[in-house]
């Protein structure tokens, strides 16, 4: 019976440890499975047409197998429409995103999904688990588990949390709080920038072992509630907000409650509390505690609810800092950022990023892409400001915090339109009199603030060429063809109607921004600060290299550099899916200057992939360059067709001025 026994144990080793010596295989449909969801990922994020070249280049794979994953994708959509084609490349329509999740379900196998189903069994057993026993159940060797382990602590960072290990068991350890604000950031993290589809935060929710059916009606109760109370809402941190109440809710349940408050927390924190309460006993099942009462509302109150709502106002400290950085950025770019309800609501909001810091609360905007690519001037100020003070108020402040405060800063500085933006147009409209009266009094309601109609032609024959505008908006198809300034306008005009000439409108005035940047931009590049190809696979080691050509050119000293990647560290200077422009913090080069890589292979440049990186070293003397090298430069580069074919292009400085000056000389 001894040796039986002894026979048995010995075969179960084999099955909880892969020998050292067998030979790695590669899970190839799972590699494949990941690879779909990162083209979706891509396509969603765009928005836009995406070229199968520019998907190729940024999964490293050949076009052939970027074609090859758009038709698996579309297979699993049930219509078959997941991925539109046509000329322009591809593009995600409605049902992209369910298959994305659909993807990430899928791949129980993949590391990434691995790790979250490691830690939703960390989460669920405070005595910890055992290593070999996971790695039976995940049908994996025990060092691949440990190797997720690693990964796991390495997403633990500033959560409080601390992967603790006793033999083979190891537990997550840590506050109860801490963990609700670590799987909080998981799901949160997966969905990206599907936060907020609650449709999406549901599955990856239940996904983590928080069933949350009903956050739909949650989040509407939780907006109508608190607008009916009198707050002024920002509905995009709503989501953060319903899933912390749903995983309370579901801790709750499981025994894992949180200590109790030694007071209410004042008449907001018990309104709002008293609201989260009813909304969770209706859609989630089941009454908070009052420590989640008191806590979740200021959660809301900090993150969902707009500055000079909350009770509690600005620290001196704080409005100090505010308003030392606020003079330090108004002196830097030559602008004004005095006004007293400004700065006095600036200060309430920074009040409100430092408690959002101090609870771990992630402020999630959907617009920090496009601000950053729309008003790159206005980012880099809110960049300035927020680098003062996380220094001086010890907080970290994240790029989605930091286009928030673009966004306020914008609203301040940004000018109207004057008469020089305002864009001339022709109005072709034969026919009755009446009709052709409704049509410019709408065009001019529309779009009035784009555009003047200054002249009407009421005749079918034209002379097109002859036109003296802008734009020609005509009814009519004209007799002439290649002429961009002509859109056609239905009698009756429609919201596409208006969406066209807008979108021409921005054309032209787009083009006329660049013209003036081909006249000022050559002397700028450094002739021997030029490299193709350079083999720099991180941005600190990229603005090195440049850095180093342009002190060979005397331009600027190791401390600009310094500058420059102390400035990258704030905030990726990637404005672009193809550009990246890093510089320093400071105006302090002997005169402004360009040093430029243009790579083949897109390299890592924080969130994005770039081919083209320019470090731009400004003088105090150009002051006013800085906005047209942004503003204009950051545009050339917006279109990723036209990135794309000044990296192809571009293989020496005066190829790569030659394209962006054709790019700029082309029709509007």
């Amino acid at each position: 019976m001894g040796g039986g026994a002894a026979s048995g144990n010995a075969l179960v080793f084999p099955l909880r440890r892969k020998s050292p010596s067998a030979p790695h295989v590669v899970d190839w449909s799972a590699m494949t499975a990941e690879r779909q969801e990162q083209v979706l990922g891509i396509l969603l994020r765009r928005a836009g047409w995406v070229t199968a070249a520019d998907l190729a280049d940024r999964l490293g794979v050949t076009a052939r197998s970027v074609r090859s994953y758009i038709t698996a994708i579309n297979a699993l959509a049930p219509a078959g429409d997941a991925i539109e084609s046509g000329p322009h490349g591809y593009r995600a329509m409605p049902s992209a995103a369910a298959v994305r999740d659909e993807l990430a379900g899928a791949q129980h196998g993949a590391p990434r999904e691995r790790v979250r189903g490691i830690i939703r069994r960390l989460m669920g057993a405070p005595e910890g688990i055992d290593v070999f026993d996971t790695a039976m159940s995940l049908h994996v060797s025990d060092a691949t588990v440990e190797a997720d382990l690693r990964r796991v602590r390495g997403m633990l960072t500033d959560s409080e949390l601390t992967l603790q290990r006793d033999d083979g068991m190891v537990a997550l350890a840590g506050t109860e709080r801490s963990l609700r604000r670590f799987l909080t950031r998981v799901v949160l993290d997966d969905l990206d920038e599907r936060v907020f589809d609650t449709e999406a935060l549901e599955r990856a929710a239940d996904a983590m072992g928080v069933p949350a059916p009903g956050l739909a009606e949650f989040r509407a109760g939780l907006i109508a509630r608190l607008s009916g109370l009198g707050f002024a809402v920002n509905e995009v941190a709503a989501a953060e907000v319903m899933l912390r109440a749903a995983i309370a809710v579901e801790r709750t349940r499981r025994g894992r409650s949180t200590p109790e408050a030694d007071d209410d927390g004042g008449p907001d924190r018990v309104r709002v509390g008293e609201v989260l309460d009813e909304l969770a006993a209706r859609h989630l099942g089941s009454h908070l505690t009052p420590a989640d009462r008191r806590h979740l509302a200021g959660v809301a109150l900090v993150s969902l609810v707009e500055p000079g709502e909350s009770s509690d106002e600005p620290e001196r400290r704080v409005a100090e800092a505010v308003s030392v950085a606020l003079r330090r950025a108004a002196a830097t770019y030559g602008i004004d950022l005095s006004e007293e309800d400004f700065v006095r609501g600036f200060a309430q909001h920074v009040h409100n990023v430092v408690q959002r810091s101090h609870e771990h609360v992630g402020s999630r905007n959907p617009m920090t892409r496009a601000v950053k690519l729309a008003s790159p001037l206005v980012f880099e100020i809110a960049v300035s400001v927020a680098g003062d003070l996380a220094d001086e108020l010890g907080v970290a402040i994240p790029d989605d915090e930091i286009a928030d405060m673009a966004m306020r800063i914008g609203s301040l500085v940004g000018a109207e339109p004057d008469a020089g933006d305002v864009l001339t147009a022709v109005l072709v409209c034969p026919g009755f009199e009446g009709m052709r009266n409704r049509l410019q009094v709408h065009l001019e309601r529309a779009l009035g603030h784009e555009l003047a109609i200054t002249r009407v032609e009421t005749g079918y024959a034209q002379d097109w060429a002859g036109i003296d505008a802008d734009l020609v908006l005509s009814t009519i198809d004209p007799s002439s063809t290649g002429d961009d300034r002509i859109v056609r306008i239905q009698p009756f005009l429609t919201s596409r109607d208006i969406a066209r000439v807008a979108d021409a409108a921005q054309r032209v005035r787009r083009q006329r921004q660049l013209r003036g940047l081909r006249s000022q931009m050559r002397p700028w590049f450094a002739p021997t600060a030029f490299i193709r190809n350079a083999r720099a696979a991180a941005p600190e080691a990229m603005i090195r290299l440049l850095g180093d050509a342009l002190m060979r050119e005397g331009v600027i000293d190791e401390e600009y550099v310094a500058s420059a990647i102390e400035r990258e560290a704030r905030s990726s200077t990637a404005f672009t899916e193809s550009l990246a422009v890093p510089h320093a913090m400071t105006m302090s080069a002997v005169r402004t200057a360009i040093a430029v890589a243009v790579n083949e292979q897109s390299i890592d440049w924080g969130a994005e992939r770039v081919h083209v990186v320019a470090l731009v070293a400004f003088s105090e003397t150009d002051r006013a360059a800085f906005q047209t090298v942004f503003e204009q430069f950051v545009d050339v580069f917006a279109d990723p067709d036209n990135a794309a074919r000044i990296v192809r292009r571009g293989d020496t400085l005066e190829a790569f001025l030659d394209e962006i000056a054709a790019l700029i000389d082309a029709p509007a």
